[in-house]
């Protein structure tokens, strides 16, 4: 291969250094091994960021260049796919924790169990997962304490055990936040300070949190926000055992003559192909990116993709979905202040049963009218442009807030990222498809929260509020999951990763979804 020197071998390889990538760095390199990460974008400094909202909305590294770097999009196999920047996730060393808001609560003890509790739904594939809460709540505890996490340990009474407190206490809530835990004490619900990735206090080395109107969407100059970038990459870096690659796009994964993995094929920053061998590799590039990777990555051995014996990788994908309700108050609600910084959260309708119409559930969260939640700064029914947004935006902006939705759209089958050989990358290389279209429960699901957040708002004293609802996942809350399905048996049906039930009904049925609890299951 014409190019650089192959560079030495390392004991590990890591593809992307964002949250996973940066998390495994820290904690390798710190059990003594050799590790090199590979980061398609810039490893960007803390102080070049800014408030210059146009400037880094506009960044490829911030969000992808839908030129360079496209993706197509369609609802469903039989659609023309097109051109869009579906799901964009940050280019850069952090990944999308340096633009975050910084919400971190748990998963709760049941959410690793769904196939039990629900049992089959009709055109979707409900797994329960190879591990438990039990077997992860140690990591938990090491990245909250590590990170840096602030929280109240027992506010959220649906939170699993826990082996201590978080590190710092909760963060001062924000005016909505305050609102919002007014509207859902007066409703009987639970709420509790939402757990961010923010210091109320020094902690391990660190300053407080500078509390910036740019949490969201924006770098923070101060360097305070707990982030991949800020705390786990340097972590790295002080061991003297991490070599962190920005600017460098992995092309394929090759494998040697058993069919294992044996080197990562990339270009650096001045375009020159480079090949970087290792003992083992990590691929933490999302599930997008990792997923189109391994389709990428093609050879004798493995026409379809590596790992993609039964034509598994990149199936399942799931999306979250930001929807809400808004409410109008008479008090200065400050959201510019930042729109989902320090919020209220409750669980109360994580978990749905058949009485509702549909399984599942979503966290739901106060924040301030716009980014992350897709209102932007106008209010529902106003006008969207000229002077009367402007007025509107002036008149309402200020007294307003958002109770939003985190929606889990159900996996299915069909729902999928794939390689277009029609369209390529700035780099030749096909571009990732996606094909997904909601399930009936999904829609189901967002319409009954999102009216429960209009009662919300009007308990804590909206004097109008608005529903905005879900009617088919866009994936604007760049919330990228499966693809590549954890499991204990590839070839078993009924494991995880297993191939295609016989049983599934692919299609997603017009009337409401129909279960069928397994037998022993109880629905919550």
């Amino acid at each position: 291969m014409a190019g650089k020197k192959k560079p030495e071998r390392a004991d590990v390889c890591i593809i992307g250094a964002g949250a996973s990538g940066a998390t495994a760095a820290k904690v390798l390199t710190e059990s003594g091994l050799r590790v090199v990460a590979l980061e398609k974008g810039p490893w960007r400094k803390p102080e070049s960021f800014g408030g210059d909202e146009l400037a880094n909305a506009n960044r490829y590294n911030l969000w992808p260049d839908p030129i360079l770097n496209p993706r197509t999009f369609r609802h469903s196999p039989q659609e023309d796919p097109k051109v869009e920047l579906f799901c964009p996730v940050p280019q850069m060393v952090g990944g999308g924790t340096v633009h975050w808001t910084g919400w971190v609560p748990r998963m709760t003890v049941n959410e690793f169990k769904q196939e039990t509790i629900y049992g089959e739904v009709d055109g979707a594939s409900l797994k329960d997962w190879p591990i438990t809460y039990e077997d992860l709540e140690p990591y938990y505890d090491k990245v909250e304490w590590s990170f840096g996490v602030s929280g109240q340990a027992g506010a959220n009474k649906y939170e699993g055990p826990r082996s201590r407190d978080y590190p710092v206490p909760a963060m001062r809530p924000t005016r909505y936040a305050q609102k919002f835990h007014e509207g859902c004490a007066a409703l009987g619900y639970n709420s509790f300070p939402t757990p961010m990735a923010m210091l109320s206090r020094p902690h391990n080395g660190r300053r407080a949190t500078v509390q910036s109107a740019f949490v969201q969407q924006h770098g923070d100059p101060t360097g305070t926000k707990s982030t991949a970038l800020t705390t786990f990459v340097p972590d790295a870096v002080a061991t003297g055992r991490f070599d962190l690659r920005s600017d460098c796009y992995v092309h394929e994964i090759t494998v040697d003559e058993r069919g294992r993995a044996k080197s990562a094929v990339y270009q650096d920053a001045d375009g020159d192909f480079v090949e970087q061998e290792a003992d083992v590799f990590m691929l933490a590039c999302g599930a997008m990116e990792s997923a189109r990777l391994l389709l990428l990555s093609r050879s004798v051995r493995f026409p379809n993709g590596l790992a993609n014996g039964n034509d598994l990788v990149g199936r399942y994908l799931t999306l979250h979905e930001y929807s809400a309700a808004v409410g109008v108050f008479e008090e200065e609600m400050y959201g510019w202040a930042g729109g989902g910084y320090v919020s209220g959260s409750t669980f109360e309708f994580l978990e749905g049963s058949q009485d509702n119409g549909f399984v599942g559930g979503s966290h739901v969260a106060a924040a301030g009218v716009g980014v992350p939640l897709p209102i932007n700064f106008t209010m529902p029914d106003q006008p969207a442009w000229g002077q009367g947004m402007k007025d509107a935006d002036r008149e309402l902006f200020n007294h307003s807030m958002a109770v939003g939705v985190c929606l889990h759209d159900l996996p299915q089958y069909e729902n999928r990222l794939e390689l277009d050989e029609s369209v390529k990358d700035a780099w030749g290389l096909p571009v990732a498809r996606v094909t997904h279209k909601a399930h009936t429960n999904d829609i189901q699901q967002g319409r009954w929260i999102i009216d429960k957040n209009v009662e919300i708002l009007d308990a804590a004293g909206a004097k109008k509020s608005w529903p905005v609802y879900i009617d088919r996942i866009t994936g604007n809350a760049s919330h990228q999951h499966s693809t590549i399905r954890m499991g204990t048996d590839p070839r078993s049906p009924s494991s995880t990763s297993g191939a295609r039930p016989t049983r599934w009904r692919t299609s997603t049925p017009s009337t409401a979804a129909r279960f069928r609890p397994r037998p022993g299951s109880t629905p919550p």
